[in-house]
């Protein structure tokens, strides 16, 4: 890039980032609440709504995953209130303030180059994962940005060096050129003192990188339980680096006691956590939902990361961003630390889930999303890396039409479960003596969530118990639970069957078989991710 042009983007980068941020604050907050919340969103509310106590002790018992989003989203509804629209808001801004972190990452990682930190921004503004999940009032947003802001902590301790230039360095004052000596004198006992100081107490902005470092490295640990592979990540880079004993002028790595002592104060502002998350861990272990993975579910999350929603037949695309990741590692040759650190920020979840996973399943793409974080970065390196005003906006525009082409999918073609249209359709339609039966559980709460609304007076119950009584978040239904379902059918005219999830909840479909003997089936009804069914008395033939 010619000089002259590097200094106009210098002056004119401020508003270039303002403008990014901006475009990815309007694609998160464009229709957001224009769908259903639907299952685990509702989730999230119901746990907001309550006392934080008491919410802390349901997050402890029933869930998988840390309290920081949960407690966030619990003062933001007192506040704000619960609307759909609302709590998704709170998931829409933390992702639009990572746009700016990821810019400072990236102008860190590339010497200063703000052309970079400009195209990783556009990158995760534009990105159909990020915009997806920032539309969804779950904590991916929040484990994203808190594992933004450890990185930048890092990429500042890495980057900064830790003493500013010597008083002996600096020049004499040339009013007194006589002194000459005297002066140098003077500066040398001050430069040994100073160096000393400074081996005592570093710099205030170290000190602030080496909090943000810690504070951050914790919020992304109470963010999500698997971002214990994200401090893995960074321990496996740094204590890697050291061991090497040699390394690059650019890097100035930290002292491996201060290392420690900084992943000492990361544990111990973490380990009022650690009794939950060993408990959570093994009710993982003992049962989960999710599949094991193979080889299409592992490259389906890559590519959900780099443009979720993209068609496959669109291979073109697929290709360039390919290209652009191996531009992006060319383009860290001459600070290839830098490139490890991607590598090993993107490749650590990766294989981390999936070395878990042998013992117990738990590959989930959104449980990735701030490992995508290193590969816009590669991507921008990657445009950047091209240099030239000619093929820098080709590539640009490429990754501009790939993202364009996947959000329009998500926005028209993306559709959650539909609980606001079967409270509507059930309200309409409910009677005084009628009870209403869900599945699992907890479909319970999507469903209340909007039939409250409708202020209906009706009996509800879950099978094969009512909402958590097992202390499970989705108890299975067996043949031992049938005698319970006949009885709570009895005295009523009619019944509702709410039904979804049943694939892992009642996998033999035990709850519509038994209704079907006990009463007659007057109807049923499909919404996206459920079923209504109506039972009535038999009808005499």
């Amino acid at each position: 890039m010619a000089p002259h042009s590097t200094a106009r983007l210098q002056q004119t980068a401020p508003l270039l980032l303002l403008a990014i941020v901006v475009l990815g604050g309007a694609l998160r907050f464009y229709r957001i609440g224009e769908q259903s919340l639907w299952l685990d969103e509702a989730f999230s509310v119901w746990l907001a709504r309550h006392p934080l106590q008491e919410m802390l002790g349901w997050v402890v018992k029933i869930d998988q995953h840390p309290p920081l989003y949960y407690t966030i989203l619990h003062f933001w509804v007192s506040v704000f209130g619960d609307g759909a629209s609302t709590v998704r808001a709170l998931s829409a801004l933390l992702g639009t303030v990572t746009i700016p972190v990821i810019y400072l990452i990236g102008c860190r990682l590339a010497d200063g180059d703000r052309a970079t930190g400009l195209l990783a921004a556009t990158t995760l503004a534009l990105s159909p994962f990020h915009v997806r999940f920032a539309q969804e009032a779950r904590m991916y947003t929040l484990l994203t940005l808190n594992a933004a802001l450890a990185a930048y902590a890092l990429v500042r301790l890495m980057s900064d060096s830790p003493a500013t230039a010597s008083p002996a360095q600096q020049p004499a004052d040339p009013r007194c050129p006589d002194s000459a000596a005297e002066a140098g004198q003077e500066s040398h006992r001050h430069h040994r003192a100073s160096a000393l100081v400074r081996s005592l107490l570093p710099s205030p902005g170290r000190c602030l990188a080496w909090l943000g470092y810690i504070f951050f490295t914790v919020a992304t640990l109470l963010s999500h339980n698997t971002a214990v592979f994200f401090t893995i990540a960074t321990n496996i880079f740094i204590l890697g680096m050291l061991w090497l004993r040699r390394h690059p002028d650019y890097l100035h790595l930290p002292s491996t006691r201060n290392w420690l002592l900084a992943q000492g104060g990361v544990f111990l502002l973490w380990s009022p956590w650690l009794a939950a998350f060993v408990s959570q861990s093994l009710g993982v272990y003992r049962e989960f939902w999710i599949p094991p993975p193979d080889l299409p579910r592992v490259l389906g999350a890559l590519a959900a990361l780099l443009s979720d929603f993209l068609p496959y037949r669109l291979w073109i695309m697929w290709v360039a961003f390919g290209f652009l990741i191996v531009c992006g590692a060319s383009y860290f040759r001459r600070r290839p630390a830098y490139l490890v650190l991607l590598l090993v920020l993107v490749v650590t979840p990766f294989a981390g889930e999936l070395l878990v996973s042998l013992f117990r399943p738990i590959f989930y793409d959104r449980t990735l999303i701030w490992a995508s974080l290193p590969l816009y970065l590669l991507l921008a390196a990657g445009i950047r890396r091209l240099r030239t005003w000619l093929w820098m906006p080709v590539a640009l525009l490429t990754i501009v039409a790939a993202n364009g082409i996947s959000l329009r999918e998500y926005y028209v073609r993306f559709e959650k479960e539909q609980w606001d249209d079967a409270a509507a359709f059930v309200a309409q339609r409910i009677e005084a003596n009628d009870v209403i039966l869900f599945n699992a559980t907890w479909v319970q709460l999507p469903f209340d969530y909007y039939f409250r609304s409708y202020h209906r007076q009706v009996k509800e119950h879950g099978v094969p118990v009512d909402l958590f009584d097992r202390g499970v978040l989705e108890p299975k239904m067996t043949e031992d639970d049938l005698p319970r379902l006949r009885a709570l059918v009895q005295g009523h005219d009619r019944v509702w069957l709410v039904y979804s999830h049943n694939w892992y909840t009642d996998p033999m479909g035990l709850i519509p078989a038994t209704l079907d003997e006990e009463m007659e089936r007057l109807g049923d009804w499909q919404f996206h991710g459920l079923q209504v069914y109506l039972y009535g008395p038999h009808r005499q033939r």
